[in-house]
């Protein structure tokens, strides 16, 4: 095989053999198996990309075996099914995205969790969560795309559960995993149409293809389409399907990281942006992306202001963040979209992964009113989640300023967008700058309110990680980003635009900054303050997501689980009960006899011979 075929292979093999060996492992053998494994995927994914850039086409293929085959009866022959990779400009920033951030942040989950008696099924879990992602942003065809699109979502389930001692924690993994495939079924059911219509599933066909076969406005590329933006919200968390993200948090930090930055929810945003081609076709879905990603941000934004749990206001950040991704596909400005979806990798990682090292300094403590002046206590923490924090505002000069932007930038003059849309950007701008200027002055400024000692974090390994995360996310807006040979170019209409467009945008984060100084004065105030959270019920409701999962509760689960009790006798159930019942009557029957004794054995051969006999003269 080649080094393209091999990339996913060698974190499956690792799987495979921790997954085996388990607890014979020593904490350094794993740990070299599990972070050395995705460590050589990052290496030959930077080996590929620049291969990749050489070649005359900026294509690079491999077929490992014939899969399956699709017959049809209105097909003439059968569809053959590949297991291959293609790697193009943007596969390339995905597996770099995918298995980069992927080893930082499994370089710091081996230090954060060795004393975690299961350390080797964890790290098996993550690195199979790898593989998923690597083969869904490298599949060539849909199936295979499919293939890792689930097993991401299998993977989700078992690292967000993964203290499933914890009864919460259990019902957060279940939750996650029910709600995304909800959006899994409408992907499947795209996927049927797509194929049923076209009768390819490979990418690249598809692709060329639909704009042969159908015109803008058609009802076939209107109906897959949205079928397939189903798919990508409920795996990128976005409305109405959000509700699954923050509960996730209830699983190991290291996970939050790899969920939010390097593979689960980017899924969404990959779909749409791979599929590009029938989108195009299809401008009204378009705008439905362009929407969904605007209210998301919004309502993301707004339950940010209220969460008192650190990791929660990240949550809520991603789903904000991911929004804006959306807003940017919808107005078809594909490539700011991707270049945001790899900037957020690095600050959003970096976030995490120093809020994970806060946590674990104050003995899991993750309630932002228990904290404070944690910058004198933890300097190196602070000032690197300062670095994420920076970004995620998009102040000028960091990377977050410059994919936020380009995306701010592209809503204008575009046709599926408009000023509307751009309006809602400048205010998620807004409310970004100041949950985050919230959760810090909270967290590292003013008085502190820490209950416990405070311990100091000896582990070289998580500031490695930390410290490169925070120097992608500064420099990552420097990166050149050339995806004009697989999605179209988005032109801007300058001479259309207001003069204050682009002073007002990169003046919106410093107006939040201000606002929130004032603002929130007390939180930052060095006098000992006893700060109360807020119980109103206007905080309530925002810290419960704005009132989505009692929404979902009252009109589905609710009557869901009336009609299951109503039909709890039905005929399937009583179907099944009679085999029980018949089972458990012969297995009565049969045991009766078997009593040992010899006169019940020798009239029971003795039956058995003179019914043979009748009926064999009979």
């Amino acid at each position: 095989m080649n080094l393209l075929a091999w990339l996913p292979f060698y974190p499956l093999v690792s799987f495979l053999i921790l997954i085996a060996f388990g607890q014979r492992l020593s904490w350094t053998v794993a740990s070299l198996l599990s972070v050395g494994s995705i460590g050589l995927s990052a290496l030959s994914s930077m080996v590929l990309v620049s291969q990749l850039a050489s070649t005359s086409d900026h294509l690079m293929v491999t077929e490992l075996w014939q899969w399956f085959s699709f017959t049809a009866p209105y097909l003439e022959t059968a569809v053959p099914i590949s297991f291959g990779f293609t790697l193009d400009a943007l596969s390339g920033v995905m597996i770099l995205v995918v298995s980069g951030v992927g080893f930082l942040i499994h370089a710091f989950a081996a230090a954060y969790m060795k004393p975690d008696p299961h350390f080797t099924r964890f790290m098996a879990y993550m690195n199979l969560f790898v593989v998923a992602m690597l083969i869904l942003v490298l599949a060539d065809n849909l199936v295979l795309l499919y293939l890792g699109w689930e097993g991401v979502g299998l993977c989700s389930f078992l690292l967000i559960g993964f203290w499933y001692q914890d009864r919460n924690n259990m019902l957060a993994a279940r939750k996650a995993f029910i709600v995304t495939r909800v959006g899994d079924t409408s992907l499947a059911i795209g996927l049927f149409l797509l194929f049923n219509t076209l009768g390819d599933l490979t990418i690249a066909n598809v692709n060329a293809e639909a704009p042969l076969l159908w015109e803008v406005g058609d009802n076939a590329p209107y109906w897959i389409a949205l079928f397939l933006l189903g798919g990508a919200v409920g795996k990128s968390a976005q409305l109405p399907l959000q509700t699954w993200l923050p509960d996730a948090m209830a699983g190991p930090t290291p996970v939050s990281a790899l969920i939010h930055a390097a593979t689960m929810v980017t899924a969404g945003v990959y779909l749409i942006a791979r599929m590009n081609g029938l989108f195009i076709l299809a401008p009204e879905v378009m705008n439905y992306v362009a929407w969904i990603g605007a209210g998301t941000l919004l309502l993301a934004g707004v339950a940010a202001l209220a969460q008192t749990d650190i990791k929660r206001v990240l949550a809520y950040s991603t789903m904000s963040q991911i929004g804006y991704m959306m807003l940017a596909l919808g107005a078809g400005a594909w490539s700011a979209g991707v270049f945001h979806l790899m900037t957020h990798a690095f600050f959003k990682a970096l976030l995490f992964l120093s809020a994970g090292a806060v946590i674990l300094a104050l003995h899991h403590q993750q309630n932002l009113f228990k904290m404070g002046g944690l910058f004198k206590k933890l300097p190196i923490e602070s000032t690197l989640f300062s670095v994420g924090l920076v970004c995620l505002i998009a102040l000028p000069g960091t990377s977050g300023f410059f994919s936020k932007e380009a995306i701010i930038g592209s809503l204008w003059s575009s046709s599926t967008a408009g000023p509307t849309l751009w309006w809602a950007a400048i205010v998620g701008a807004l409310i970004t700058s100041i949950y985050s200027c919230r959760l810090f002055f909270l967290a590292f400024l003013g008085a502190s309110r820490v209950e416990s000692a405070v311990e100091q974090n000896n582990s070289n390994l998580m500031v490695m990680a930390l410290s490169v995360l925070a120097v992608l996310s500064i420099v990552g807006g420097f990166i050149p980003l050339d995806l004009t040979t697989v999605l179209p170019s988005h032109a801007t209409n300058v001479s259309t635009e207001p003069i204050w467009l682009h002073p007002l945008a990169i003046a919106t984060p410093f107006i939040g900054v201000a606002f929130s100084w004032f603002y929130f004065k007390e939180y930052r105030s060095k006098a000992p303050v006893n700060l109360i959270e807020p119980t109103s019920k206007w905080s309530e409701f925002c810290r419960k997501g704005l009132g989505f999962d009692g929404l979902y509760q009252t009109l589905l689960v609710n009557p869901f689980c009336f009609i299951a009790n109503l039909n709890r006798k039905d005929i399937f159930d009583q179907l099944l009960m009679f085999f029980a019942w018949y089972s458990k009557l012969c297995h009565d029957a049969l045991s009766g006899l078997q009593n040992g004794q010899a006169r019940w054995f020798a009239a029971s051969i003795g039956l058995a011979a003179l019914f043979l006999v009748g009926v064999f003269l009979l």
